[in-house]
Parts: structure tokens; C-alpha cells; sequence
């Protein structure tokens, strides 16, 4: 039997939305993958790795599912949950796990690392990075693009400006610190969400969409979402990402 409304809504309201796996979402919500394959990459550049830094790590998933791990390995986060859940993927592994409050300076000496890695990074401190990074170092990210799921934020927020996380900005930034970029690349790529559960959940969990977002905030909205999934389909946006991967100069 179809769920209610009131079904759908409760369970997606209460349901933990810790780390950074979106598996609830099976078979509710789909995005398409970049064509690059982050992980795979990622992988790469850690086997061949002896000292890796990765930013922002959420709970761990990426770097968890890394097969070989240098060496010396760090993560840092900051939201206690996912530190939590951090440690408990990473340590095991032999990486170390570091409380880091996501804003400059961060807690290294120059120089250390020969790879610095995150994925979908809230803020990216190119001078920091470029500090930390040896001379032939390299940074590897995977980072959320202009207007992503930008529909989202229209239906509930009305119209925004949504450009500010333009790779050509990361381009400039990254040179201003000093780096060379090797690689750049941008996608955008096809979102459904199937039920008003799978909204409520994605929202929770990426508060950047909708800042502010709360069930009973836009209980009107969230209403009339529903019932124009039943009657029309799912409710389609696109996410936008880029890759980019720097380098500090040899010296």
C-alpha cells in the first residue's frame, strides 16, 4: 500500500541524518555520478601517497573505502557526530582522526603532506593548503558547482543567487595561493526525488539547500510537494560538480 503523506513525513523527520551516507535514499531518490569517478581517483593518488591530509572527511566514507592508505594518513571534521563515526571507520585503518573547527589555521606544520584530498568541501582554504602541501604536493577535490540542486532552493526559497561556488573562482583562488592547476572538469547531472520523505531526508541533511530548513517551517510547501509528486512524477533537479587538482611547485 502507498504511504500517507503523514507516514512519509514522520519517518523522513526522524529518521537520523549523521554522516555522509545517503543510502536511506535507495530506491526513493537517484543522482547521476560524475563521469570522473572521485573515489577511484582518490585511490590512485592515496597508493602512491606517504603523507595525506583529508579535509572535511564527514564520517569517513571516502576514505574508508580507499584500498591502501599511506603510510601517514590524517582526517580532520569538525561536527561531533561525524568525528564520531569518523573514527570509528578510520582508526582501524591506522589514520588519524583530528578535531578541526573548518577554518584557518589549520593544526599542521608546513610542508607535511604530499597530498591533501576532500570532497565537497564547505569552504576551501587555498592558502592553507598550499602551506601544508610539500613543494610537489598536490590537492585532489571533488567540490559541489554553481546552482546545484538549485530547483530545490526555488521552490522553497524563491529565486537566489546560486553562483558563488563557480570552478573558475576555485581556478583563481588556487593560483592566488600559489598553486598550479592540473585538472579541471565540471558536470551537471540529472536528480530525481520519487516521494516528499526522500526531500525531507536530503534537506536535513544538506542544510545548505535550504538554510533554515524545518518540517514545520514549510509544512504548506511540503504539502503541496506531495501532491504534486502523486499526481505528476518525481521531482527533478540537477546537481552541478567539479574536480580539481593543484599543485604546489617544485622547488
Amino acid at each position: 500500500m502507498a504511504r500517507t503523506y503523514d507516514d512519509l513525513l514522520h519517518e523522513a523527520a526522524t529518521v537520523s541524518v549523521d554522516g555522509w551516507d545517503f543510502s536511506w535514499l535507495d530506491g526513493r531518490a537517484s543522482e547521476e555520478r560524475p563521469s570522473w569517478g572521485y573515489a577511484g581517483l582518490l585511490g590512485e593518488r592515496m597508493a602512491a601517497a606517504r603523507a595525506a591530509l583529508d579535509l572535511q572527511t564527514g564520517g569517513g566514507e571516502i576514505l574508508a573505502g580507499v584500498p591502501a592508505l599511506p603510510p601517514v594518513t590524517v582526517a580532520t571534521e569538525s561536527w561531533p557526530p561525524n568525528l564520531a563515526l569518523a573514527a570509528s571507520r578510520l582508526r582501524p585503518r591506522g589514520a588519524w582522526v583530528v578535531a578541526d573547527d573548518d577554518e584557518p589555521r589549520l593544526p599542521f606544520k608546513s610542508g607535511v603532506f604530499d597530498l591533501v584530498s576532500s570532497r565537497h568541501p564547505v569552504e576551501t582554504w587555498w592558502d592553507e593548503i598550499a602551506r601544508v602541501l610539500r613543494p610537489g604536493g598536490t590537492y585532489f577535490s571533488q567540490q559541489v558547482g554553481p546552482w546545484s540542486v538549485s530547483e530545490l532552493t526555488h521552490y522553497f526559497l524563491g529565486p537566489h543567487d546560486g553562483s558563488g561556488r563557480d570552478p573558475e573562482r576555485a581556478r583563481a583562488a588556487a593560483e592566488s595561493a600559489g598553486l598550479e592547476i592540473v585538472d579541471l572538469r565540471f558536470e551537471r547531472l540529472r536528480m530525481e526525488f520519487h516521494d516528499v520523505g526522500a526531500v525531507i531526508y536530503f534537506l536535513r541533511k544538506v542544510i545548505w539547500i535550504v538554510p533554515g530548513f524545518s518540517v514545520e517551517r514549510y509544512a504548506t510547501r511540503l504539502r503541496e510537494l506531495h501532491d504534486r509528486i502523486e499526481a505528476e512524477g518525481p521531482f527533478v533537479a540537477h546537481s552541478s560538480r567539479f574536480l580539481i587538482e593543484a599543485r604546489r611547485p617544485a622547488q
